[in-house]
């Protein structure tokens, strides 16, 4: 995807984000236990803040996070979205970035990166309004599939492999099938490792369905009766578990 789409989709879900979120900033967040609507904003607020000041200087920032804003949450998520756009209005999406992902080091990873994590958390601001989940585009979807499977779980089983403990280390090199419309990735639970190929092979188990429903069950926002699952349950337990840890 360029890099002007992924800015487009990010100003779409701040905008909805902002808009639901701010109706009820004590509202409690039924996909981040713990959380109210409030803490949802500072947290986006902040995760975009720090990617600027992070492409600016060349060097994670310290201290972090900001004091929060005195005028609340729903400006400085304002304040961290303009911050954000002339960041990625400004550079050049091949432009080297510090990022905690050794094989992209580029700004572009940081206009794909935020584009994702906007549309997750404007899912949960939904969530917490009881409101209908406006839809993810289908190019988001895909790309977010590939994102949480090859640039969180397979690279972060493989970095710190100790972060995920028994789930891991008890995986025996089974794999699971994901389907998300056209799309297939076959998922390879190893000890070693978690690999992620573009392979036909249907695996011990697979999961099938619409791109945001894969998405949003991947990212632990839906329940997955929408997905289709078949083959050995375990397996997708172990993957489910994996996840969690390596976006914890």
């Amino acid at each position: 995807m360029e890099q002007h789409r992924y800015l487009h989709l990010i100003e779409l879900d701040h905008a909805r984000m902002r808009e639901t979120a701010t109706r009820d900033l004590a509202a409690p967040v039924p996909s981040c236990p713990g959380w109210t609507t409030a803490d949802l904003l500072k947290h986006v607020g902040d995760t975009f803040l720090h990617k600027v000041e992070t492409m600016r200087r060349g060097t994670w920032p310290k201290p972090w996070p900001p004091e929060p804003d005195p005028n609340g949450p729903g400006a400085y998520l304002d304040r961290a979205m303009a911050g954000l756009r002339g960041e990625l209005t400004s550079r050049k999406p091949e432009e080297q970035a510090l990022t905690w992902y050794d094989p992209d080091q580029t700004v572009g990873f940081w206009a794909r990166r935020m584009a994702l994590e906007t549309a997750v958390h404007r899912v949960d601001a939904e969530l917490a309004a009881g409101e209908p989940i406006t839809p993810i585009p289908t190019d988001l979807a895909v790309d977010g599939i590939d994102e949480i499977l090859v640039t969180f779980l397979a690279f972060a089983s493989r970095q710190w492999p100790e972060d995920f403990g028994a789930a891991l280390a008890g995986a025996d090199g089974r794999a699971v099938s994901i389907a998300a419309g056209a799309d297939r990735l076959l998922v390879r639970l190893a000890a070693s490792g978690v690999e992620v190929s573009r392979d036909d092979d249907p695996g011990e188990a697979s999961i099938s369905g619409a791109p945001q429903d894969v998405l949003l069950w991947l990212w632990r926002r839906a329940d997955g009766a929408a997905l289709t699952f078949d083959g050995d349950p375990e397996l997708v337990k172990r993957l489910g578990d994996l996840l969690k840890e390596a976006t914890r």
